[in-house]
């Protein structure tokens, strides 16, 4: 997952591969119907989302030039098409989409090209620039398909055995103490690809602070929900409440004789105490907070907690400068697990699954660093700057080469469809 080569080329090419047997897994199975699905406001239609990632990848790896006008693209009519910047989302349902053959045979001949020009121009930085950014594009949109497919009750294509782990035996209820201080936020330059959003590294101040060894489980929020925690307004914002009063309780949990389940993917399996709770949205993190006496962490404290040593200064992962062959992290696999395994991967403050596992919602709401300026993809981040909530760490499904303690993952906060939970802090 995080193999590291001496030759970038012939390491990008071995990824872009990767990339695409991962879209494949996740919706080879997938025919007729499903192919569309509802028409609802948080997925998009498969066979749009298969092709969007063929032209996003064509777009910027083989359309654009640096000195020449946009290109054609080897799919007539394309851009009408699967240009997400262009093409509003209800409308996507409705489409003349090319068929499933065609669309993958569009994926193929793309990935072709792009390949064969990573093997004629290994040294041309700027388009090794764009060839990171659509890998790391289909990334996103591998892990999109993922939580797709729990939205819509689809089986899980990636059913097997827990991955491997190191659990550990810590008092994992008990808090980490950090410092505070003055803290560099963000990615270091000249530290490889970042997205617009991660750039700069500049310096904050946070007062010392403690923060929670591991994500909220299972057994915690539903002790929230038995004591009454979605009927008492007190604990809700009132736009929280608002939601609250839409969806009613925790999404895919279901109550059969006083026992707790929930539904994962096409299956309905009892609740497991040790496992983080996911599909939780910024609202829920709140009120829960509220009712524990406790809140959220902002983006500097986590990233604080996840990067800050002593010793070596601040960390790229939590266990280290270097990714390793494996990540000891829950990333780019299957499911969750329990909230104490991956014992390795603790930060030097004693953070456990910093990074993978759950997504981890932050009180922030997205904003640009000091001295923002736009990547080449203008739509990634701007658009959404002071609308959407900031999460940090990635998820199980996240594949573990996007993934650092820099990564800021955004969405609006009523979005509990994706596989998203959280951590605390005590209020000092």
């Amino acid at each position: 997952m995080f193999a590291e080569s001496p030759d970038p080329k012939n390491a990008l090419s071995q990824q872009l591969r990767d990339a695409r047997r991962r879209t494949r897994l996740l919706t080879r199975d997938l025919e007729g119907p499903q192919l569309f699905g509802p028409k609802l406001a948080i997925v998009n239609p498969v066979l749009w989302e298969l092709g969007h990632v063929a032209w996003f990848q064509e777009h910027w790896c083989l359309r654009l030039r640096s000195d020449e006008p946009l290109s054609a693209s080897i799919l007539d009519g394309s851009d009408a098409l699967y240009d997400s910047a262009k093409v509003a989302h209800d409308t996507r349902w409705d489409l003349p989409l090319p068929d499933l053959s065609a669309t993958l045979e569009f994926q193929d001949r793309v990935l072709e090209r792009v390949l064969a020009r990573l093997e004629r121009e290994p040294d041309n930085e700027w388009f090794l620039y764009f060839v990171q950014l659509a890998l790391f594009h289909e990334d996103m949109h591998a892990e999109a398909f993922h939580y797709t497919r729990q939205t819509l009750g689809y089986a899980d294509p990636l059913a097997r055995a827990r991955p491997p782990n190191d659990a550990g035996k810590g008092a994992l209820d008990a808090d980490a103490e950090l410092p505070g201080g003055e803290f560099l936020l963000g990615a270091a330059r000249n530290s490889g690809f970042h997205f617009d959003n991660e750039k700069w590294a500049h310096r904050v101040q946070l007062k010392p602070f403690r923060i929670a060894r591991a994500p909220v489980t299972n057994a915690q929020f539903l002790e929230f929900v038995r004591d009454g925690g979605y009927r008492r307004r007190d604990l809700w914002s009132p736009e929280g409440w608002n939601w609250k009063d839409r969806a009613g309780g925790p999404r895919y949990w279901i109550e059969r004789d006083g026992e707790w389940r929930e539904r994962r993917f096409g299956e309905e399996v009892g609740l497991d105490d040790a496992l983080p709770v996911m599909h939780v949205n910024w609202h829920e993190a709140n009120a829960f907070c509220r009712y524990s006496g406790r809140r959220l962490p902002s983006e500097a404290e986590w990233e604080m907690a996840a990067s800050f040593s002593r010793e070596s200064g601040k960390r790229r992962y939590p266990w280290g400068d270097s990714a390793g062959n494996a990540a000891p992290a829950n990333l780019g696999g299957s499911g969750r697990v329990h909230v104490g395994e991956f014992v390795r991967g603790d930060s030097a403050a004693g953070c456990r699954q910093m990074l993978g596992n759950v997504w981890e919602w932050t009180s922030g709401t997205f904003a640009p660093y000091p001295g923002f300026v736009c990547d080449p993809y203008r739509e990634y981040s701007e658009p959404w700057f002071g609308t959407h909530r900031v999460l940090r760490g990635g998820s199980f499904a996240t594949p573990a080469r996007l993934i650092s303690n820099t990564w800021r993952n955004f969405y609006t906060p009523d979005r509990g469809d994706i596989f998203a939970g959280f951590r605390t802090c005590p209020i000092e």
